[in-house]
């Protein structure tokens, strides 16, 4: 369940950071386009740096940042 979990929220991380930062969409527009399955995954943003985190609580929890050049990318996992 957890791996499960953490490539759902690695997931989630990504398409909201591409929606929100590279399409300019608000957060809960982006929120939208989560995946039937996918309802207890929570959205959360830090505009600073430019990031999108999505989590199960508890459970897992992924983040993607955008850089500029390379779009929205995942932080290196350590699983």
């Amino acid at each position: 369940m957890r791996r499960t979990s953490e490539a759902g929220t690695a997931y989630g991380a990504h398409v909201a950071c591409s929606c929100r930062y590279v399409s300019g969409r608000s957060l809960s527009d982006c929120s939208k386009d989560k995946l039937e399955g996918m309802e207890l995954v929570m959205l959360s943003e830090d505009p600073a740096e430019k990031s999108v985190t999505a989590s199960i609580p508890l459970i897992a929890s992924e983040t993607a940042t955008y850089r500029e050049g390379y779009g929205c990318v995942l932080k290196e996992w350590e699983g």
